[in-house]
């Protein structure tokens, strides 16, 4: 593999570390003997019940490729404002905030590598609950605030392949809690640095007869902002409600809804980012959501002792103003999407006579209603005046049948094998414009397009601590609709699904003291969907971005994560490590204008790290480092990002009842000015350029939560 070799060396270190989870299984085994039960892959704890994380987690460790879950209880013991606190550690995984709450850019193994619009986020499933809330039209990231969630769920490209998740990076799917999951009511309050604060009420409960649960919370954020000017505010409500009919048929209906405002930071120098990284150039556009709406319905009909049929709809309206302030240029999106899908769950069949499970899955999530208005605006007055453009995307669709099966050869061989069958519908025009072109591109595009994608792999349990998978698969990733033309410019781009064959290797491993995962992959990339800065944002401008299909290239990695229980005394004393390491090494294949240079956009290495100790009696404190590698920030390689470590620390308590806890946590605690993330662009020529959005300096941040 090209350039592997400058992480053999972290790599090898923590393969170490997930090797002597193995060899150290004959001493654990002994110890956990008297508490526990191996039944396959599912560990058993006497006395105690597992929670719905806990089987989660032991669902997708059966998967033959890399997977990763996150238990919101373990983020909350600090501040969790934002999908970088959420999705910190976990391995190959890069997410980063630029905008305080707001403005994440997510990425998957280089998933819509540098296709950053402070407001959407491309090349990766999102998911509530198992049902998308990511369609033709992307995924607006204002849902992205993680609230009232119990855990998350990352699958690793493929390895989504349940979910009917076919892109390049996977899914991400956010499970929401249940009147199950947090029982009671609770208030909590946090505050902070840049002006944060939060405030968050929530209750839950079961009935009587534990036929019905619901859970009820609301959130408000507010942030005055890092870099001057940028304050964000936002109120969130969820309602989760479950019912159990029978013993044969359950349902749950979940309701968010979300309104937030967002002035949106922008970009600087190297030079201004070193004077003062709090400094904006202008005043950017802004974004509102004045309501954006979520409604999913799953019900499971139990068919007999082998089968089930799970049914889910899925309802999203999420209407953005984007540029309601500081823009000549605003523009009114309107976008309702509306969800189905199936899934029918087979399990103790036999095939050749092994034991065999069978799922078939149907998803499909339509554009009810998708266009967007562009205006002329008075930049002092916020007047609108005439209209500029008018674009449509009603009826785009995407389409997914999968048929999945995971056939158990022996006592420790797993095959499992995948066939996905999928259409793309799309319908992009422009109706009415007052601009003009000399591109030759048309001004409606509408095509209807199949692909197959399979999926083949493996699963080898060679001893209960130590598993090693692999898998080949096939990725789509359609255009989304903006991507291929909205308001800044009077014409559509024709642009194809981005497609990958991928392999992966890997392992997982554990026992009492440590558990980790390590894998390596390579995508073959066809037709993958770039953007480019061809004009970035000033003041009343917005910035113009560019989309096209590349040429071929290549994505691969490392990804490897190892959580060490280093210490335990007698009284339940403990100290732990958890760290995570992500290598990612993505470059063109020969390409006629940029030959093999890298792809911008994400750093090549990314570490963390964190050392914790938690007392018995609820006291815990903790220190924790972020290293990010430098990367380029242009397709030519001239002009790189620079390479930061930045630490952080906090200590907090939870009472043994779990009635109440707080925490102080302080972030960047050497004030260090560094990117938290770059625009992407043509070429920067090697001069320093305002490409740079800032991480937030030194600060401090405090919550309370108290249940009742």
């Amino acid at each position: 593999m090209k350039k592997i070799k400058y992480s053999v060396g972290a790599a090898l270190w923590l393969a170490a570390g997930v090797t002597q989870a193995a060899d150290a299984a004959a001493s654990a085994s002994a110890v956990a003997a008297a508490d526990e039960t191996l039944v396959g892959a599912t560990v058993v704890v006497a006395g105690k019940s597992q929670s719905a994380s806990d089987k989660a987690k032991a669902r997708l460790d059966e998967i033959a490729g890399t997977v990763s879950i996150v238990n919101n209880a373990d983020v909350e013991r600090g501040r969790a404002a934002n999908a970088e606190d959420v999705l910190a550690y976990q391995p190959g995984v890069f997410a980063a905030a630029t905008s305080g709450n707001g403005a994440n850019k997510i990425s998957i193994r280089g998933s819509g590598l540098n296709a950053f619009y402070q407001g959407y986020s491309l090349g990766i499933k999102y998911l509530y609950d198992g049902l998308p809330i990511t369609g033709p039209g992307g995924t607006q990231e204002d849902l992205l605030t993680l609230n009232g969630l119990d855990y998350t769920e990352i699958l690793n490209g493929a390895n989504a392949f349940s979910y009917a998740a076919l892109s390049l990076g996977g899914a991400i799917n956010f499970v929401t809690h249940t009147g199950r999951s947090s029982p009671g009511s609770a208030v909590g309050v946090e505050a902070g640095s840049f002006g944060y604060r939060k405030y968050a009420l929530s209750t839950g409960g079961v009935s009587a007869d534990n036929n019905t649960d619901y859970y009820l919370a609301y959130f408000r954020n507010e942030r005055d902002g890092f870099q001057r000017d940028t304050p964000n505010s936002g109120n969130e409500y969820v309602a989760n409600f479950g019912h159990r009919f029978s013993d044969r048929v359950q349902t749950r209906l979940t309701i968010r809804h979300r309104n937030e405002e967002l002035r949106n930071g922008s970009t600087i120098t190297l030079a201004q980012l070193e004077a003062d990284p709090q400094q904006s150039n202008a005043t950017t556009s802004a974004r509102r959501k004045k309501g954006t709406t979520l409604i999913t319905s799953k019900t499971t009909f139990t068919l007999d002792e082998r089968a089930k049929l799970e049914l889910g709809l899925a309802y999203n309206n999420y209407p953005l103003d984007n540029g309601w302030r500081y823009s000549t240029t605003p523009q009114d999106w309107r976008s309702t999407d509306a969800s189905v899908s199936l899934r029918y769950l087979r399990t103790g069949d036999t095939w050749f006579g092994k034991p065999s499970d069978t799922t078939i899955a149907f998803s499909d999530t339509r554009l009810l209603k998708g266009d967007v208005t562009a205006y002329n605006q008075n930049i002092v007055t916020a007047v609108r005046s005439n209209e500029r453009q008018y674009a449509v995307y009603s009826g785009s669709r995407d389409t997914v049948l999968s048929f999945a099966n995971e056939l158990r050869w022996s006592e420790q061989f797993t095959v499992s094998t995948g066939l996905s069958f999928i259409e793309v519908d799309r319908d992009a025009h422009i109706d009415r414009t007052i601009l003009t072109t000399t591109e030759k591109f048309p001004r409606a595009v509408r095509y209807n397009e199949h692909a197959i994608a399979p999926r083949l792999g493996f699963r080898y349990q060679a001893t209960p601590e130590l598993a090693v998978f692999g898998n080949v698969s096939r990725s789509i990733d359609p255009p989304v609709t903006w991507q291929m033309g909205s308001t800044g410019v009077p014409y559509i781009r024709p642009l194809k699904p981005q497609k990958a064959n991928t392999a992966e290797l890997g392992l997982r491993a554990g026992n009492y003291n440590h558990e980790g995962t390590l894998s390596v992959y390579r995508s073959y990339v066809h037709d993958e969907l770039l953007s480019t800065v061809v004009r970035q944002a000033s003041a009343g401008v917005d910035a113009l971005i560019a989309n096209a299909n590349a040429s071929k290239t290549i994505h691969q990695g490392i990804e490897a994560a190892l959580t060490s229980k280093l210490w335990e005394s007698g009284a339940g004393d403990r100290l732990s490590y958890r760290q995570a390491y992500t290598f990612s090494d993505f470059y063109y294949r020969g390409d006629a204008r940029y030959g093999t240079n890298e792809l911008p956009s994400l750093p090549r290495r990314v570490y963390q790290g964190e050392l914790l100790l938690q007392r018995a009696g609820g006291l815990y404190a903790g220190i924790s480092t972020r290293a990010l590698s430098g990367y380029y920030v242009d397709y030519a390689n001239s002009l790189k990002a620079p390479s930061a470590v930045i630490w952080a620390a906090k200590l907090g308590y939870e009472e043994p009842g779990k009635k109440w806890k707080a925490y102080l946590d302080l972030r960047n605690l050497g004030d260090k000015h560094y990117a938290s993330a770059a625009n992407t662009i043509d070429n920067a020529r090697g001069l320093d350029s305002a490409n740079f959005y800032p991480g937030d300096g030194f600060s401090v941040y405090g919550g309370v939560v108290y249940r009742f």
